[in-house]
Formats: C-alpha cells, structure tokens, sequence
C-alpha cells in the first residue's frame, strides 16, 4: 500500500475528527438524558418529542449513550492506526460504520414517519455517521485494491 499509505492516514484523521465530533454531540445528549433536560435548540422544534420518545432508550440505556460508545471506539481505533499502521485496526473501524449506517437510518425513519419530529442534535448525529460509512468505504476499496496488488505481485 506504499502509494495509497498517505490517502489512509489522511482518511483515518479524518476517522478521528469526525468521530470526535459524532462523540461531543452524543455526550451532551447522553448527559441530557440524565440531567432530565430536553437538549437547547432554537432551530428545529420537536427535539423534546425525539429525546423523551421511547425509542430514545434501549434496555433502559439511552441511545445516545449507544451512539457515544460507537463514536469513542471509532476514534480510538484511528488513534491505535495512527499510532501503529496496522491496517487491520482501521479497517475494522471502516466495518463498524455498516452498523453505525444502518443505526442512523433506523432513526431517521423513527422521527420521520413515526415520531413526526426532529431532533437537530439526532440529525447531526447521522450526518456525522453517514459520514464515517462513506469515508469508512473509501478505506476498505483502498484495503481491496492493496489485497490485488500484493496478489499479482506475488502471483508474478
């Protein structure tokens, strides 16, 4: 991967800041939940319908505390890559936005067509996801195409 190792490290930063981001957002709605507060938003009304529905808890957690270990585990896989180069490492964080995608998409649907509201911080929350499974996709076809090379390379 000697000419695709640059493009990974720059994508496995931008794993880390995005991750990071999708985790400050899901603290605060985590430390809301608890705090019994709606979060503050002047934007969008309807966040209080999102936060206090009963899909905003699962097995008595609530899923923004779901949403916040998802985002630390992806940000601290990059940091064990950056730190080590071992591809494997983030090409499991790549593999862990399939679940981070499909998540999103279930609560878009949620407070679109069952909730019938929106919660700002929610919607950034898959924005940031959505985010990672697209930067997570480039990752594997970079990995793929690596996998090729070495396979005709050693094949010659």
């Amino acid at each position: 991967m000697t000419n695709s190792k640059p493009l990974l490290i720059k994508l496995a930063i931008a794993f880390l800041i995005i991750s990071f981001i999708g985790f400050l957002d899901a603290t605060y709605l985590t430390v809301q939940h608890y705090r019994g507060l709606p979060p503050e938003c002047s934007i969008i009304e309807g966040r209080e319908e999102v936060v206090a529905s009963k899909y905003a808890v699962m097995f008595g957690v609530p899923v923004a505390l779901l949403g916040g270990i998802y985002y630390l585990t992806i940000f601290i896989l990059s940091i064990i890559y950056l730190d080590s180069k071992k591809e494997n490492i983030i090409k499991l964080a790549a593999l862990l936005t399939f679940a981070g995608l499909i998540a999103s998409i279930w609560f878009i649907y949620l407070q679109l067509f069952v909730i019938k509201a929106i919660c700002v911080y929610c919607m950034f929350s898959a924005a940031t996801s959505i985010t990672l499974f697209i930067l997570g996709l480039h990752i594997l076809k970079l990995n793929k195409n690596q996998e090729n090379v070495t396979i005709k390379t050693n094949n010659d």
